[in-house]
């Protein structure tokens, strides 16, 4: 099982350029909580999982566009990488690193 609580400075490579965020998460038994915030706002993680090093939840944005993201991620260390699926808009790399 990974050590994944804390707070982790993202960027997700996307068409319209990098999107950088602060993903704040903490594992309560294999639920994942937190939030994703952004230039945009910040937003709730919905149906977060932990299964190991694995990490998947979704967030629903409403800017540029109403959206739900779906991501998964693996962290190693103080680093996580993984991808962020966004709809029919395809799939993008993500990746961070542990700032507190």
């Amino acid at each position: 099982m990974a050590d994944i609580d804390g707070s982790w400075d993202t960027v997700t490579k996307t068409p319209l350029g990098d999107q950088r965020a602060t993903l704040t998460i903490r594992q309560e038994g294999s639920s994942l909580v937190g939030t994703y915030s952004g230039p945009m706002g910040s937003v709730d993680i919905e149906n977060g999982e932990v299964e190991g090093d694995t990490l998947r939840w979704k967030v629903a944005v409403t800017v540029p566009m109403p959206l739900t993201l779906d991501c998964t991620a693996r962290v190693d260390g103080d680093t996580i990488t993984g991808d962020v699926a966004a709809g029919a808009f395809g799939s993008f790399p993500m990746s961070g690193t542990r700032t507190a």
